[in-house]
């Protein structure tokens, strides 16, 4: 396998790039308008697509808004990250939080409805600990 990264489908390819690009401070490295590849800047591997939803690759029966679905992006920083949404005025949708299992998080939505949860690794509960293999 070479890679494995998500496509998204977007309504408008050009707001979808700019969410994730100002959220996570990934880079454009192709836009052809109806396609946008995104990569982590210091993490080649990280990667995400965004494709326009009525665009012939898709097909007709899957042209729909996400539902179900959420993204989980893990970062080093989930504090900066949520500052950045709140600057950008992003719709904070689970307020930043610490979990008992082990993560600090924050979800926000992007422009089409897609649930992105904003993720930093932290130590778990001594209760949770018990469950970890």
């Amino acid at each position: 396998m070479f890679s494995l990264y998500p496509v998204i489908c977007a309504s408008d390819v050009a707001l979808s790039r700019d969410y994730y690009r100002d959220l996570l401070g990934m880079k454009v490295v192709f836009d052809s308008g109806w396609f946008v590849h995104l990569q982590d800047p210091a993490n080649e591997t990280v990667q995400l697509g965004i494709v326009a939803r009525e665009h012939d690759t898709v097909p007709v029966g899957y042209r729909t808004a996400p539902s179900g679905v959420l993204v989980t992006v893990e970062v080093d920083d989930t504090d900066a990250i949520h500052t950045r949404a709140v600057e950008h005025g992003l719709t904070i949708v689970m307020p930043l939080r610490s979990e008992e299992f082990g993560q600090r998080h924050f979800m926000t939505v992007d422009p089409d409805g897609l649930l992105v949860d904003v993720v930093t690794v932290i130590p778990f509960s001594e209760e949770q600990a018990a469950f970890s293999v």
